[in-house]
């Protein structure tokens, strides 16, 4: 007889009714025979010690983060009443609402979901009385929990901030929605194919687990649809230089002319380039060709030992630097416009600081995207810095001589873990679906190494310590001080940023001597800026010139414009320089060429 998952109430059932007993049997047995595999996967590389873990450390941060919350409520009695009133009272609300609903009331819910959270939109989190009840004590505990860490005013910002990072984490990691009794998706999925989809779901367990050897590694897309000078990175070009960290990549003009200054791009070396020439019509690269610009960019090593000494100057030097004498002899052109991404924008700030400092004019202007130069609201990457955790990473860092891409691939997604962990997680391991290609999620998953010199560097005196907004950082006998760069600046933040938050970057613009031109797009850290206008989404704002006024006061005031910035931005170029030559062949037939684009270096895997 098939049973109702929510008993007496007015809205739809889930019959658990098995269909085919015998294929669920031998469904059953062939999971268990799936979750052995998964687990020899995770436990060989462990017992042959290739893989040493920090779980243990990670764990006791955690605990001790948490426990001075605890600690906060419970040293006063009254707090720890008001602490335990506030959670019990609100599950007799839900307890109340639960026993209405019922007797047949209609009864509004103790506590509901942000319109944003995708994780309950099955209508059975809202018409089932079981599903409903889970996710409204689910909610009522993460709320209370976040209350609780917001006002233990006795905690150290820092410590307030790392404590608000692990509640979030841990509430993403127990929602309802993660686990398969509770979940009305899964549910369905398992009853209505006799649990074929946990067949499905726990073979890519271990296939993910062997590919990560011993750690998951989550799949986002389907990897084997795309392929880096396949489909991926296709504008065509020539590497027209390389040395141990970079290939400078030179692409084919399009136009009979293009403008006098070429233009530079200074991407992260934290992930590859070719996020900005995803698949044609998405490409950056491909529309500032088009748009009459000489492109040239910056393709980083994906470093291993022997780039473990390379340091924050010597990216400069043999990233930036170089690149722009390289320019210099193919384009016999003096000046440049360039642009940095990221903290690749912080290493072009940091160089234009020296630049400024020894009177070097090749850069006319630049252009950030998302780029943060300050860093006092630099948001919850600032978690990972504190002194104790960058010895255990530097400790790390110098074992290899650099830091494995998937660390640093961990703690982007854990910043919006209910999309980038989670979500798949019930996809693929629970529903059993294979993602689907998409060419940004398998970028994602094309991780970076980190080189231990540099890495430590930029974390230090950029996360932990702010000495480049401070004017605190020297090359050589040189002092840098931001303020020296009078160059015209478009400094572009993205509105959802969860790695350069509009604030922060806004923040910086006041840091620079010359003009700025604050412009803020719609979306997050990638798709706000790779946002062709091909595409027509989003939108983007444009207003007045930073001031002391702070963020939010230049949005209420600032003007929104549908579409992308791209067409924006190029104004801006020309505004400054709208000057034409002749179109210029890769290497310019004074330097020769080494290879076709996207180059060697943005095919080596981590």
């Amino acid at each position: 007889m098939p049973t109702d998952a929510e008993g007496k109430d007015g809205g739809s059932s889930i019959p658990f009714l098995v269909k085919d007993p015998e294929l669920l049997a031998r469904n059953i047995a062939l999971i268990i025979e799936g979750a052995n595999r998964a687990a020899r996967a995770f436990l060989k590389p462990r017992e042959e010690g290739a893989v040493s873990t920090d779980l243990a450390d990670e764990i006791a941060l955690i605990v001790r983060t948490l426990a001075k919350v605890v600690d906060y409520w419970r040293s006063e009695p009254a707090r720890s009443i008001e602490a335990q009133s506030k959670l019990f009272g609100r599950y007799f609300a839900l307890w109340t609402a639960m026993m209405q609903r019922m007797s047949g009331m209609s009864v509004r819910p103790v506590a509901e979901p942000e319109a944003r959270d995708k994780r309950f939109r099955d209508p059975q989190w809202t018409d089932s009385l079981y599903f409903d009840f889970f996710k409204q004590l689910y909610l009522i505990t993460v709320q209370w929990a976040e209350e609780m860490v917001d006002k233990a005013d006795g905690l150290d910002p820092h410590t307030q901030l790392q404590a608000r990072f692990y509640v979030r984490q841990i509430a993403n990691a127990i929602s309802p929605s993660n686990f398969p009794f509770t979940n009305p998706e899964v549910l369905r999925d398992t009853v209505d194919s006799s649990a074929e989809n946990l067949v499905r779901g726990v073979n890519m367990l271990a296939d993910d687990i062997t590919a990560g050897d011993g750690e998951l590694k989550i799949r986002q897309s389907d990897l084997s649809a795309f392929e880096v000078g396949r489909n991926l990175g296709l504008t065509p070009g020539k590497v027209v230089h390389r040395n141990d960290v970079r290939e400078l990549i030179q692409y084919k003009p399009t136009t009979e002319t293009v403008l006098k200054r070429p233009l530079l791009i200074v991407p992260p070396w934290i992930n590859k380039f070719y996020i900005l020439d995803l698949s044609p019509g998405k490409s950056f690269i491909e529309w500032a060709v088009a748009q009459g610009h000489t492109v040239f960019v910056v393709s980083w090593a994906n470093p291993d030992e022997r780039q473990a000494t390379k340091s924050f100057e010597d990216y400069m030097r043999e990233g930036i630097l170089e690149s722009l004498d390289v320019i210099g002899k193919i384009t016999k052109e003096e000046e440049v416009n360039a642009i940095g991404y990221c903290v690749g924008g912080t290493l072009l700030s940091f160089t234009m600081a020296y630049m400024a400092a020894v009177s070097d004019m090749r850069i006319a202007s630049a252009t950030l995207f998302a780029t943060q130069v300050d860093f006092t609201f630099a948001g919850d990457l600032k978690v990972f810095i504190d002194e104790s955790q960058l010895e255990a990473l530097e400790k790390k860092m110098s074992v290899r001589g650099y830091l494995e891409g998937s660390n640093m691939a961990a703690s982007f997604n854990m910043l919006r873990s209910n999309e980038m962990i989670w979500s798949y997680v019930v996809n693929n391991y629970f529903r059993g679906k294979e993602p689907i290609p998409f060419d940004l999620l398998y970028w994602n998953s094309d991780a970076t190494r980190m080189p231990a010199a540099n890495h430590s560097y930029y974390l230090r005196n950029c996360y932990l310590d702010n000495k480049l907004a401070q004017g605190q950082l020297s090359v050589g006998d040189i002092p840098l001080s931001l303020g020296d760069i009078e160059i015209p600046i478009y400094n572009l933040a993205t509105k959802e940023d969860h790695i350069a938050p509009p604030r922060s970057v806004f923040y910086g613009s006041g840091f620079f001597g010359g003009d700025v031109t604050f412009v803020l797009g719609g979306s997050g850290h990638i798709a706000g800026v790779v946002n062709s206008p091909a595409k027509k989404k989003y939108q983007y704002w444009t207003g007045a010139p930073p001031s002391g006024d702070g963020y939010e006061s230049w949005l209420n005031k600032a003007d929104e414009h549908p579409g992308s910035w791209w067409p924006h931005w190029q104004s801006w170029i020309e505004a400054r320089d709208d000057r034409r030559v002749k179109a210029r062949v890769p290497g310019g037939r004074r330097v020769k060429t080494i290879e076709d684009a996207p180059g060697s270096y943005v095919k080596v895997m981590s």
